[in-house]
């Protein structure tokens, strides 16, 4: 028994030996948090450029450029995000996508599609033009405003983040042998956005889409459990988590909304491409691949035909 006791006693001086060892560790490296010597932190970058993203930056240039307004592009879906067990109150999705749509449609063809005229801080724009105008009154005796009139927009364009789905497709595959287990869990989110133009003279919606993009999420974890001898236990757990940025996922989804209303807006007149064959090139292709997708969707939704007949 006080043999029992002498090792229970090491036991518990070797477990706070090194628990001292660890919070010294970190005290040492929460010096350093957000210093020059700090080894985890890490250069900012750009945001990555998707492939949807370098097809727009690469577009050809249109007949002429298009003066268009971004008023607001709301998060719609009113979705939380989901933690088991816990009660979030953050947004699944930004609440600043606006702001993301801004930066797509200036990027469009190298700058030469759109022309974006700022109304999502109109009333500040409004009051720091009324501050240069009272001190042109007050200091110069101007009669008239020094600033030229704002440039307004023959086109809103309007949209939203529309739906959020979590847990579209969950799965996993998993074995154990002798205390010694792997598994990998997947799981697949879905967004969708919806944008269209809208003509300031006569309000008629002159385009609209809808695109959606899947958020993949994938987890592996190793796992070791077994006797190493008649008294002791190894007991080992390791795993790796990678989940699809959701900022990224949506800016995706919001370029090809953007690249879709241009493309369908072109085949009603709304606008057009400088070069005619590169034009028509672009329809072409674009109708096709939709064809193809339509066809794979009408091939899944179909029942095999060996099951429809056994039913019937």
């Amino acid at each position: 028994m006080q043999f029992v006791l002498n090792g229970a006693h090491r036991s518990i001086r070797v477990a706070v030996l090194v628990a001292a060892m660890g919070l010294s560790g970190c005290a040492q490296l929460g010096d350093r948090v957000g210093r020059a010597s700090d080894p985890l932190a890490t250069d900012p970058i750009e945001t990555p450029v998707t492939r949807t993203g370098a097809m727009l930056f690469n577009l050809a240039p249109p007949s002429r450029q298009i003066d268009v307004a971004v008023y607001g592009y709301e998060d719609k879906t009113g979705q939380n995000e989901e933690e088991p067990g816990l009660t979030r109150f953050s947004r699944e999705v930004t609440q600043g996508a606006e702001d993301v749509l801004y930066d797509i449609l200036e990027e469009v063809g190298g700058g030469s599609w759109f022309n974006v005229v700022e109304r999502a801080g109109l009333q500040e724009l409004l009051t720091e033009r009324e501050l240069i105008d009272e001190t042109a009154r007050a200091y110069r005796g101007a009669a008239t405003s020094p600033l030229p009139p704002l440039r307004f927009a023959g086109t809103i364009i309007r949209g939203g983040v529309i739906d959020y789905d979590s847990n579209v497709v969950t799965g996993g595959a998993g074995a154990r042998i002798l205390g010694i287990g792997i598994n990998q869990e997947y799981r697949e989110d879905r967004v969708s956005v919806a944008l269209r133009a809208v003509s300031v003279e006569t309000g008629e919606v002159l385009s609209s889409v809808t695109t959606e993009k899947t958020i993949y999420s994938v987890r592996l974890q190793d796992s070791i459990f077994r006797y190493v001898a008649s008294d002791r236990i190894l007991e080992l757990d390791a795993g790796v988590s990678q989940n699809e940025p959701t900022g990224i996922a949506l800016r995706h989804a919001m370029e090809l909304a953007v690249f879709a209303l241009i493309v369908e807006g072109t085949e009603k007149g709304v606008w057009s491409f400088r070069d005619r064959s590169y034009q028509n090139s672009l329809l072409s292709l674009y109708y096709q691949q939709r064809a193809q997708y339509a066809d794979l969707d009408a091939q899944i939704a179909e029942p095999p035909a060996e099951q429809s007949a056994s039913g019937s």
